[in-house]
């Protein structure tokens, strides 16, 4: 998103404060509770404020993610709409490589359909169409989300902040044209150590997955913000998230588009008993 033409001194003080809780893998008290007249815009101003940061240290964005859009997330946390957030290079981690939990705080792992651009998508007026008409491809995709808060004890502002809670993106290998792909109706399943722990349907994405892209279209439009091609765009989980603190595989599956595994090393900075947050 475009800079705003004023940041706030508590914008920059939230800022600094997650930007170290990430660097430093100790997570801090919510914004919402330091801060309480903290509104959704602050907490854009936020996020933008910590992603040009990055951006000036040489990170590049390569696409954006939707957040909180399946009901089970939203009862979750507590929310009754969705966030965004960006996704940077260094978020994008290779399947074929372990992931170090040491470099994260407490996470938890997401499976959902991931949209690459062939064509820019400019609102305000994007439809599930323009969307599938616009997407390259798709593939299985796993989210590993992070609150820089502590416990999760996150509000929307919070997770809104914290750049919608990324932390890293794990791409699975197929590539499918989205083009006589039900998209809105694909079963899915979330493995953890060889059990099956979750289970789901695209459907849970606002009805479509591209419902997901086409709300975030729009409302980056309100900002002068178009999606870019080549981006990859995250429209949110099909099930509810698990924390994988504790678990050494993860492997994810969604009809039609394959699957993705991860193995996992290391231990997280927080300690967390192994179970759904």
């Amino acid at each position: 998103m475009k800079e705003h033409p004023t940041v706030t001194d508590v914008v920059v003080n939230c800022a600094d404060k997650l930007a170290t809780a990430e660097l430093q893998r100790r997570p801090i008290e919510p914004l919402s509770r330091l801060f309480p007249q903290l509104s959704l815009t602050d907490a854009y101003r936020i996020q933008e404020f910590n992603v040009s940061r990055r951006m000036q240290q040489g990170e590049r964005v390569v696409g954006h993610k939707v957040g909180l859009t399946a009901k089970a997330m939203q009862e979750l946390f507590g929310v009754r709409e969705p966030d965004n957030g960006h996704l940077l290079d260094t978020m994008i981690h290779d399947a074929n490589e372990p992931l170090d939990l040491s470099e994260l705080i407490d996470p938890q792992i997401e499976i959902e359909p991931a949209f690459v651009l062939g064509k820019r998508l400019v609102g305000p007026k994007v439809a599930v169409d323009d969307v599938l008409a616009a997407t390259e491809y798709v593939s299985v995709c796993f989210e590993v989300i992070d609150s820089r808060i502590t416990d999760w004890q996150i509000k929307l502002q919070d997770t809104v902040a914290d750049n919608g809670s990324s932390a890293r993106v794990i791409l699975g290998s197929q590539r499918t044209k989205p083009s006589g792909l039900a998209l809105e109706n694909l079963a899915t399943v979330l493995e953890v150590d060889g059990l099956v722990v979750e289970t789901g349907n695209t459907g849970a994405i606002l009805g479509h997955p591209a419902n997901g892209v086409a709300w975030l279209a729009n409302t980056l439009a309100q900002f002068g913000v178009a999606l870019e091609t080549g981006e990859v765009v995250l429209p949110g989980t099909c099930t509810r998230s698990w924390r994988i603190a504790g678990h050494r595989n993860v492997k994810g599956r969604i009809a039609g588009l394959g699957e993705v595994s991860l193995a996992l090393e290391n231990a997280p900075f927080v300690k967390t008993k192994t179970q759904q947050h």
